[in-house]
């Protein structure tokens, strides 16, 4: 039984060919909120088991990474404190200005935020460059990867695919932590 996953399929992939032919460029964004200096998804096309494939791409500082795991963490603990945590949602009235926070959502947040700050200052949480790859991805072959670097540029873009498909990508396996970027000091 064969599912259709137009990832694979070759009109799609020579469809995004002349894309990033007329482009000039390796990959193409695909547009989404999230997309920022931190994190980037995009398309590429690249080889799995001797055939072209469309790569669903997420690519993301260690700095993001480390902040998403730290924050789930905080939350587990949220969670066995306050056995009515279920997310803080934000919500804005009809002006589009935030509406207040409940006594008890405000005093999780608080709780969360210290959380985050022992966390951090414990250097609990260690993270370190990785690419994982989803076969059964409904597009495709998904992949996210973490690098250590500053920023998610269209050059680290363009150097990740190049490595990634000359199969010459090299992780830092070092183990790093971080603080939250408010807490920075740089001489």
């Amino acid at each position: 039984m064969q599912t259709e996953n137009l990832g694979f399929d070759p009109q799609e992939i020579e469809k995004l060919k002349n894309e990033l032919e007329k482009s000039g460029s390796l990959y193409k964004v695909i547009p989404d909120d999230e997309n920022s200096e931190e994190f980037v998804n995009f398309y590429f096309i690249g080889m799995y088991e001797g055939k072209e494939v469309i790569y669903d791409a997420a690519l993301y500082t260690l700095r993001l990474h480390h902040s998403s795991e730290v924050y789930e963490l905080a939350e587990h603990e949220a969670a066995k404190k306050f056995p009515n945590f279920k997310g803080i949602s934000y919500e804005e009235d009809e002006n589009g200005n935030m509406l207040p926070l409940t006594s008890e959502q405000e005093e999780i947040g608080w709780f969360i935020t210290e959380i985050i700050m022992d966390i951090e200052d414990d250097e609990r949480v260690k993270v370190q460059e990785f690419v994982d790859i989803d076969t059964h991805h409904d597009f495709g072959i998904g992949l996210d990867a973490a690098l250590n670097v500053e920023e998610i540029s269209e050059e680290i873009i363009e150097n990740f695919i190049k490595d990634f498909n000359d199969d010459t990508l090299e992780l830092d396996d070092t183990a790093y932590s971080f603080q939250s970027e408010g807490e920075d000091i740089e001489d």
